[in-house]
């Protein structure tokens, strides 16, 4: 374990009353901790990385690369420009829009705090007009249809075709499962109105994780939901909430479940906790679980299946904010990996480049794999070679995380290089930790606080 002391200086808002001040990541014994004051509401501190692979040596600098259309001013500074603004140091790689408020459940945990009284669903023509300002500024990035939940609006097939003439290669869905579970032939209306990608809610493989996050059984409704979404022929991306207490000791379990839906489920992508909404008091110590504890927990939870050094950061977002790991899932069920961190590399690379290099791996392989249609016979029998590269073209799994920063871990550098942006109704380009982050009240920088 690293037990060097280290500061490095940042900027972040007070928690309280969302106003700019000064701060540090300071790293001591392996454990690196966001720490600022705000002259009227005091000092926070909160840990943000812990554990191995160590801070110092998790790093992939970027150079800025400013997005080629900004539709805001810098006048009073990151992150109160947003629009984005020509401060920011990254393209777009993936644009979310809510084209609901409504959801069909009332989690604990929640961006978009649905369950609350909300305003009606922006009409047809209202998206149309969005989606086509996003195609301008954005270009043809990758986009997410999210909510609330996007499934309770019966034309959302419509709206995926809407995005799909305006030029954008991949649609996906952000969604808890539970109408494509019950409704036969959903699915199959989305794959056919051009959706590429569900992005499914999936804390775990027990009840009472669902219980306990959700409100409710979910188990059986998220296996159904699988399988409806792949006989589609629409990829699924596993994406749990982590929270420890709860289900950080079913972080194994789900990789091997993901493992025996291959090749529809295409990749597991881990979300730590974060905290939004009303809390009037700093989330302590031990409701936090950072990056490097969740890799730690894939290895020692699948038995050595994969390997925390299997991990790399990312090429698009900040360093800090995610990690990623492929694998080829072998006929026995085993994993062999196929990406590494390249040791010793640190010359920075330009930020956009990073941005298309995601964009083409995500429409590559969160959509489902193409059918092989090959049925030719051969005399040749097929050797370990030819039997690598044919279980490659459909069977790769992807193992991710990515941390999303609230008013306590806030770090403006690591803001600045967000490529993940959601359009207001407005149709500005907002970082999503700026976009949903809310002071300890429960007030908000640019989310619009929905009373219908």
């Amino acid at each position: 374990m690293v037990t060097s002391f280290n500061i490095n200086e940042t900027e972040s808002l007070c928690p309280v009353c969302l106003k700019k001040i000064p701060a540090r990541r300071v790293t001591e014994k392996g454990e690196s901790r966001i720490v600022k004051e705000c002259a009227e509401h005091g000092k926070f501190s909160t840990p943000f990385w812990r554990g191995e692979p160590a801070i110092d040596q998790w790093s992939r600098p970027k150079l800025p690369s400013t997005p080629p259309v900004t539709e805001e001013t810098e006048r009073k500074g990151c992150p109160f420009d947003c629009g984005l603004c020509p401060a920011h140091n990254q393209h777009t790689c993936t644009t979310l829009i809510e084209i609901t408020w409504r959801c069909d459940l009332a989690c604990k945990v929640c961006f978009a705090s649905a369950g609350k009284p909300v305003a009606p669903d922006p009409s047809i023509a209202e998206l149309d007009n969005l989606l086509k300002n996003i195609r301008k500024t954005a270009g043809p990035c990758n986009l997410q249809l999210s909510g609330g939940e996007p499934a309770v609006r019966d034309d959302l097939p419509a709206i995926a075709s809407i995005a799909k003439r305006h030029g954008f290669p991949f649609v996906q869905v952000n969604t808890n499962g539970l109408r494509v579970a019950r409704e036969q032939g959903l699915a199959k209306k989305w794959a056919a109105a051009g959706v590429d990608s569900a992005f499914l809610q999936f804390d775990g493989t027990r009840d009472d994780i669902y219980t306990s996050i959700r409100g409710r059984k979910l188990f059986e409704y998220k296996i159904k939901a699988i399988k409806n979404l792949t006989a589609a022929g629409i990829g699924v991306v596993l994406v749990p909430t982590i929270i420890p207490g709860v289900n950080d000791d079913n972080i194994g379990e789900i990789i091997k479940l993901a493992v025996s839906y291959s090749p529809g489920v295409r990749g597991v992508h881990f979300q730590p906790v974060s905290y939004f909404g009303r809390y009037p008091k700093p989330p302590s110590d031990d409701m936090r679980i950072t990056l490097p504890e969740i890799m730690t927990a894939m290895e020692e939870q699948t038995g050595g299946m994969v390997h925390k050094s299997d991990y790399a950061p990312p090429a698009c977002e900040h360093s800090l904010c995610s990690f990623h790991g492929n694998y080829l899932i072998m006929e026995d069920g085993s994993l062999k990996k196929l990406s590494a961190k390249k040791e010793g590399c640190c010359t920075p690379q330009p930020a956009s480049e990073g941005a298309d290099m995601s964009k083409a791996f995500i429409r590559r392989q969160w959509a489902a794999p193409e059918e092989q249609s090959c049925k030719c016979q051969s005399d040749k029998p097929m050797d370990d070679l030819d039997r690598f590269l044919s279980r490659a073209k459909t069977h790769i799994l992807a193992l991710s995380g990515m941390a999303f920063q609230d008013a306590w871990t806030l770090d403006l550098e690591r803001l600045k290089g967000c490529c993940i942006h959601v359009a207001s109704p407005e149709g500005k380009l907002i970082p999503f930790c700026a976009y949903n982050l809310t002071a300890m009240d429960g007030s908000t920088l640019y989310r619009r606080i929905i009373d219908g």
